[in-house]
């Protein structure tokens, strides 16, 4: 019976295949479960999934977030390749209860210290990695660039081309259904926070082909390093275990949720299709991390503009910087 299916699969099989993948590829989206179905067979699934993958090529990368809903699977379950991502996460929010528990009330030293940290590393995220890097609406040296993704990847926000890889595929795809950070598809706890770990990469050389070679190379193998050195950041500077705990994970924690709302809270405008970016004009002052980025709408709006405030309420209650 194998030997008969063997032959079957290389001789009139594969024309059946060549045919469906033809037909497939020239169907409605509605059609091609059908086609797939008809094949009978897991290995015709297969060579359908992997000629229409071919064939469609750019359109399947951005389809494939959708047809996979990887917001249904169990919260607790990284895509493969993400493992260090999530243990990431569920670290830097276990020490930062531990840390509220033993130190609820840090000295004023650790809290400067903390708010310090904090803000360089948002100039890092926000004016480096969005304004100049992903959108390119800012310009300044070589050295300063370098020093400001040191916080950048210090504030926990990783590889630059991953970060603006990312960040130049939701601007393509916004809220649609090939937005892979959009509430639209898998509600507010999908959109802020896991998408990070359970979601491929964006394709960096396609939407940071810059930020791939040269001088960003550093940051393949420093990036590890600088994360431990954040985390521990309190302890190495002698500010002892309340340093570390309030130095490290809890501004980790901090600023990772407050750049997150930006993802869930400020696309929760409800309109049935296209963009749903919103400004949130309260959440400025907490957002000491984020420098502006609460008004979403308006950057959405105004993209190549590198200060995201329009009016003079929003001038006034946004952070110099942005």
């Amino acid at each position: 019976m194998r030997q008969s299916l063997k032959g079957w699969r290389s001789g009139p099989g594969r024309a059946i295949h060549s045919l469906c993948s033809f037909l497939y590829s020239h169907a409605a989206p509605s059609a091609r479960k059908w086609y797939c179905y008809e094949c009978l067979s897991r290995s015709a699934h297969q060579a359908l999934a992997h000629s229409t993958k071919q064939i469609t090529g750019e359109h399947m990368e951005l389809t494939v977030t959708q047809q996979e809903r990887p917001w249904d699977r169990p919260f607790w379950k990284p895509v493969h390749g993400k493992e260090g991502v999530f243990t990431y996460l569920v670290l830097i929010h276990v020490l930062a209860v531990i840390g509220l528990i033993l130190f609820p009330v840090p000295s004023f030293k650790v809290v400067g210290m903390t708010l310090l940290s904090i803000a360089f590393g948002g100039l890092g995220t926000t004016v480096c990695y969005h304004r100049m890097l992903a959108h390119k609406t800012l310009k300044t040296n070589q050295f300063i660039e370098q020093f400001l993704i040191f916080w950048a990847v210090f504030n926990g926000s990783g590889h630059p081309a991953s970060w603006v890889a990312y960040h130049r595929l939701h601007h393509s795809v916004t809220d649609t259904p090939e937005d892979i950070s959009s509430p639209k598809q898998g509600g507010f706890w999908w959109a802020h926070l896991r998408w990070l770990y359970q979601t491929q990469p964006a394709d960096k050389k396609r939407w940071a082909p810059e930020l791939t070679g040269g001088v960003y190379k550093i940051w393949g193998w420093a990036e590890t390093p600088v994360i431990v050195f954040s985390i521990c950041v309190g302890l190495i500077l002698g500010f002892g275990w309340m340093g570390f705990f309030w130095m490290g994970a809890i501004r980790l924690v901090y600023s990772l949720h407050m750049q997150c709302l930006v993802n869930s809270l400020t696309h929760l405008k409800r309109v049935e299709e296209g963009d749903s970016s919103m400004n949130v004009w309260w959440l400025g002052p907490f957002q000491l991390t984020a420098w502006g980025e609460n008004w979403h709408q308006n950057h959405h709006t105004h993209t190549p503009s590198s200060a995201p405030a329009r009016r003079s309420l929003q001038r006034a209650t946004r952070p110099a910087l942005s």
